[in-house]
């Protein structure tokens, strides 16, 4: 399936784009963040660390055992703070 995939704030930077659209098989967004992490270096050091990244499915919080099925969009980005 084709699913577009947001990055932002320093995943966007270590990853060196904002989004872009990939073909995948994988079921859950555990299994995407795996593929993506074979990819490349950047990706793998992008996603190093998952207690620092969040994760929307169609701009829902979602988990990463999240089921990718009818999925569109997933954005990955940092735990968001406030004040």
């Amino acid at each position: 399936m084709k699913i577009k995939i947001l990055y932002f704030a320093w995943l966007r930077e270590r990853i060196g784009k904002s989004s872009e659209v990939i073909e995948t098989e994988a079921k859950t967004v555990e299994q995407l963040i795996k593929d993506l992490r074979s990819k490349e270096e950047r990706y793998d050091f992008a996603f190093s660390d998952l207690s620092s990244v969040r994760v929307a499915l169609d701009q829902t919080l979602s988990t990463f055992d999240s089921s990718l099925k009818n999925v569109n969009e997933v954005a990955f980005f940092p735990p968001m703070t406030g004040g």
